[in-house]
């Protein structure tokens, strides 16, 4: 969870038995090695390092400027310059440099978004003795994964907050939820399916299980965790959400993601088709957002969140993995699953 975790929550998951992972797209290249050294100054356990592998878009000034006008009645109502906004930037997708990362600290696992990177750099990464997984939203791109090189599937649903992995298709119309697709793919794969999507607790994880999975992923129901770090206005719109909070919108990004309605996902979207590809819409909002979140607002901030937000409790992120794991365990055993 990228501007979420942290290296603290990393490090008290895998500590607790869990497999931590790393948002790496959040990262400059020091600023990652940075965070790994902290990791592995406080842990030997297993951990996953997570990297985008997008491919970067050709900046459209036509659509960038465009964009700017749409956001031009919030600059006006902030009393802002819309000429300031900074020029376009976003996430750096997986490259040799990043992947050299990777290979001097040699992960446990290696977690990719977007679809997976070039074979080469694939090669590196499996040279570095880590085991590749990838998400999937979709049975063909759990098929593709397994054919070009991943050592298990994410199983990513529909409920699951943040940006969406689809990398075969951009029709979200057609995106699939987690219980349809987790059987689904496990029915077309070898290789090991982790289900992600709307599982907050010990009985998503037995569901889960049910289903044909072979492990789970968590984000939104560590995002109370005192080792998550998101900003107050976020905080606030979490421990309010209901089920039918959130939307999927592509209005912060360019990409879709899952996050709670705010005033720019109501006015704009959800899904735009002024905001420029991923990941050039954000760099307009980055003044709206500064001029408002000291305030307390979240009119402008991205609040990703999943549809279980609604079972997210505050508790240490160690504490929530060991007693998931344990009541999933006396679950499975009662149930004989």
């Amino acid at each position: 969870m990228a501007g979420a975790t942290t290296p603290e929550m990393v490090v008290a998951v895998s500590e607790a038995g869990g497999l931590g992972s790393l948002p790496s797209a959040q990262y400059s290249p020091p600023q990652l090695r940075a965070a790994l050294d902290t990791v592995r100054q406080r842990t030997t356990k297993p951990i996953n390092v997570n990297f985008f592998c997008h491919a970067l878009p050709q900046p459209d000034p036509a659509r960038l400027n465009a964009w700017r006008a749409r956001l031009a009645p919030y600059y006006a109502e902030l009393g802002l310059d819309p000429e300031a906004a900074p020029p376009a930037a976003g996430r750096t997708p997986f490259d040799a440099g990043l992947c050299a990362i990777v290979e001097e600290y040699r992960p446990a696992v290696t977690s990719f978004h977007f679809g997976l990177p070039p074979p080469a750099l694939l090669d590196r990464v499996r040279a570095a003795n880590a085991k590749i997984i990838a998400s999937a939203t979709t049975v063909a791109e759990a098929c593709w994964l397994e054919a070009n090189g991943a050592d298990a599937v994410i199983a990513m649903g529909l409920e699951a907050g943040g940006h969406r992995g689809n990398f075969l298709s951009d029709d979200m119309a057609r995106q699939v939820g987690t219980f349809a697709l987790v059987p689904q793919i496990a029915d077309a794969v070898r290789v090991p399916v982790i289900a992600a999507g709307g599982i907050a607790d010990a009985r998503g994880i037995v569901a889960a299980f049910a289903l044909g999975a072979d492990a789970v992923q968590i984000g939104t129901a560590y995002l109370l965790s005192p080792e998550a770090k998101i900003p107050a206005p976020h905080l606030a719109a979490l421990r309010t959400a209901g089920d039918d909070a959130t939307v999927v919108t592509n209005v912060f990004t360019g990409r879709p993601a899952r996050g709670i309605v705010n005033r720019l996902v109501r006015e704009l979207g959800p899904l735009s088709v002024d905001a420029p590809a991923f990941p050039l819409a954000g760099a307009a909002l980055a003044p709206l957002r500064a001029a408002t979140e000291p305030h307390g607002s979240a009119d402008f901030i991205n609040l990703w969140a999943g549809q279980a937000a609604k079972l997210a409790r505050a508790a240490p992120a160690g504490t929530m993995t060991r007693e998931w794991a344990d009541q999933a365990l006396a679950l499975l055993a009662r149930r004989q699953i």
